[in-house]
């Protein structure tokens, strides 16, 4: 990366799978190019706008549309419908839920875990509502 990419603040990579794309079909487009060319084609040129303005662009669009196909299919690894207390905390942080409404989910949630977990659960909820207030505040 640049010196002016990192001053403007553009700090995006390509993916592997767009330079893996990218760096194949320029090889190929410059191996039908030259292989043309050492044919004694007249026309050989004919290779380089259409594989770079053509070709290569298709193929890189393709690529993306893959790549956004693949992460929308995928599940998100935090998503909350895996951790029902953990979305249970969220709500009761942003004030959907009081106290008793959080504390007789907890308990229905949990059932017959620990007092340990039941502590554990408590305490980062309370980390969270301090949280909160402080940046209210502010």
């Amino acid at each position: 990366m640049s010196e002016s990419d990192s001053a403007a603040g553009n700090t995006d990579e390509q993916p592997p799978l767009e330079q893996i794309a990218a760096g194949m079909t320029t090889t190929l487009i410059l191996l039908v190019a030259f292989g043309l060319l050492a044919l004694d084609v007249a026309w050989f040129w004919v290779a380089f706008p259409v594989g770079f303005a053509g070709v290569l662009p298709a193929v890189m669009g393709l690529v993306r549309y893959y790549e956004r196909s693949a992460a929308t299919d995928e599940p998100a690894a935090t998503d909350e419908r895996d951790d029902p207390v953990e979305a249970l905390k969220d709500r009761y942080a942003r004030g959907e839920i009081d106290d008793a409404e959080f504390e007789r989910r907890l308990e229905e949630l949990l059932g017959s875990a620990s007092p340990a977990t039941v502590e554990e659960a408590r305490s980062t909820t309370a980390e969270r509502e301090s949280a909160r207030e402080r940046t209210s505040k502010n």
